[in-house]
């Protein structure tokens, strides 16, 4: 099977219709991509957003998603590294791994496209990865084939005597940027005038802010400042219960759904779950919905697993009959509650290496990691629920290219790219990422169709 950025190629050749089958794997189901531009090289839009001065996420991301200001942007890729054919940047990154050894560690997130991915010496979820770097003592280099937030984490959780290198500075991510700093301290000023500040009899605080790995280190260093902790898919279960122990109520923060579908699986009632628009009073709701909330959910979401649909599980439902639906809990509750199942990458596959032969699976997760499994896993059937091919936009905007500068810049004893939290940050920050690496995920509840 071809990787998804192959599939993309042809698919801009108009090829598609005739290769989709051998291509994707399950026939029908992927001839198209969101983007064209998706077949462009990354550096084109580090060139056109440095011409115009303003950042973006790239080809691909939602019309909704608009780049603050201050968004990292890529300066811009030396031209033999444009120029370079694939099989060169493959020999060339292959030859500097070998030479810098134990110099670097490579760590890439599931959702890197394959052509990356393939030198990466540990692969995970960002639970796993912030492991994978704070456990990679002997490298004097982490370079992280992620986003920046992740790269923030490795930073935090790395020794001082390490760098942390994104391959491409542009790789950002929507979701962490739809909270900022100001908006939650504001958030958090008027929830303290409306709870108070004093614990309750059981020495419970009024409000436990987490925030999801998706999120800036100044979140995490706010979380961390205010008895609160960091959470990812896997984990967030626990999570939230280590809150509860210790908060009568939970402000989650960025993604709403996670934190929903989460809290909704322990039981918690969806109408005690408000949610915050940080750009009205009280979030947009009344007094007595505040009263009432156990969770309080910012206003923010993943541009990716916001496509999947209920329509799409029907849709493979009867295609194929017997089909078991298995999404990420970043999906919207409709859609998590219509599948047979939901965890997060880690439990997508695991579900799918436990598995007796012959299953058949539609998966609501990134493409890029979809596409994977079906190769990974050929005595399966295996597809993305949406039939349009759209990977994460701003993970896609790593490649080999800067993959292969990065590298070779370490030979020359350069350090391109670094990522540097400011100890100010990094300080709380540290504490509410320990408190999550201390949470240690159990298996994840499936979730049952209504």
């Amino acid at each position: 099977m071809s990787s998804v950025n192959t599939t993309i190629q042809l698919i801009t050749r108009s090829q598609a219709e005739k290769q989709a089958a051998q291509l994707v794997g399950t026939p029908g189901r992927a001839q198209e991509s969101c983007d064209e531009d998706l077949a462009k090289g990354p550096w084109e839009f580090d060139l056109a957003e440095a011409l115009a001065g303003t950042p973006g996420y790239g080809p691909g991301a939602s019309n909704e998603d608009t780049a603050p200001p201050a968004t990292p942007v890529q300066g811009q890729l030396p031209q033999e590294y444009k120029d370079a054919s694939d099989a060169d940047l493959k020999s060339r990154i292959v030859a500097a791994k070998a030479e810098l050894g134990e110099r670097v560690v490579v760590l890439g997130h599931f959702y890197q496209r394959d052509e990356v991915l393939e030198f990466a010496d540990f692969v995970g979820d960002s639970f796993q990865l912030a492991n994978a770097a704070k456990n990679r003592s002997e490298a004097e280099a982490i370079v992280f084939c992620g986003v920046h937030f992740m790269a923030e984490t490795a930073d935090m959780l790395s020794g001082a005597h390490q760098s942390v290198i994104l391959p491409n500075l542009a790789a950002g991510c929507s979701m962490a940027d739809m909270a900022d700093l100001p908006s939650v301290e504001a958030c958090w000023a008027e929830l303290a005038a409306l709870y108070g500040t004093e614990p309750d009899d059981d020495g419970r605080v009024p409000v436990i802010p987490v925030t999801y790995m998706n999120s800036s280190a100044a979140l995490k260093a706010f979380c961390g400042e205010h008895g609160g902790i960091v959470c990812t898919s896997s984990n967030a279960a626990t999570v939230l219960e280590w809150a509860y122990e210790r908060g009568q109520r939970v402000l989650f923060f960025p993604d709403q759904h996670l934190g929903r579908n989460t809290a909704k699986a322990m039981g918690i009632p969806v109408e005690h779950m408000p949610l915050w628009n940080p750009r009205l009073p009280l979030g947009g709701n009344s007094a007595h919905a505040m009263d009432e909330a156990q969770v309080i959910l910012w206003q923010g979401f993943c541009s990716v697993h916001k496509r999947f649909t209920v329509a799409q599980i029907e849709q493979a439902r009867i295609d194929f009959p017997g089909v078991r639906v298995v999404v990420h809990p970043e999906c919207p509750m409709e859609v998590v509650d219509a599948a047979d199942e939901a965890g997060s990458t880690d439990y997508i596959l695991k579900a799918i290496q436990g598995a007796p032969d012959g299953s058949t699976f539609a998966i609501g997760t990134e493409i890029n990691m979809v596409n994977r499994l079906a190769a990974q896993y050929p005595q399966h059937t295996i597809f993305c629920l949406d039939p349009v091919i759209c990977p994460c936009s701003t993970m896609y905007r790593i490649h080999p290219g800067y993959l292969a500068w990065v590298l070779e810049g370490l030979l020359r004893g350069e350090v391109l790219n670094q990522i540097t939290v400011p100890e100010a940050n990094a300080v709380n920050s540290r504490v509410a990422l320990e408190r999550m690496l201390a949470a240690k995920p159990r298996q994840a509840r499936a979730v049952a169709p209504q």
